[in-house]
């Protein structure tokens, strides 16, 4: 079974930064493509960043050039680097493989980000 466990929200001001980390254990993440999604109050979960599994990154228009997705797959983890955030990145932020051929694994708990003055 495929566990998902996020770290690293918190509350931080605008122009603040964060570091989420996603740690992937029950499989090998090597072979997989990983997103970070996020779901804010009384809106759907989208996705906005991901990574292929030879670490090619893609992001939606509204955190390109703020936020950054890596991978080390020797340590089974997916980072998510998040700079200059604005109030409208506030959300519960979540990790899960990127595959429209597969169904998405269990959902992790996800790691609340707040952000506000």
């Amino acid at each position: 079974q495929v566990q998902l466990v996020e770290s690293g929200g918190g509350l931080v001001q605008p122009g603040g930064s964060l570091r989420l980390t996603c740690a992937v254990s029950g499989t090998r993440l090597m072979i997989y493509a990983m997103g970070w999604y996020r779901q804010a109050p009384g809106k759907q979960r989208e996705l906005v960043a991901d990574i292929t599994n030879i670490g090619r990154p893609n992001y939606i228009d509204s955190v390109k050039g703020r936020f950054t997705i890596s991978r080390d797959n020797a340590k089974n983890t997916v980072y998510l680097q998040m700079n200059s955030l604005k109030p409208e990145d506030t959300a519960v932020y979540y990790c899960n493989r990127v595959d429209d051929s597969l169904p998405r694994w269990n959902w992790g708990q996800g790691t609340q980000v707040t952000v506000s003055a």
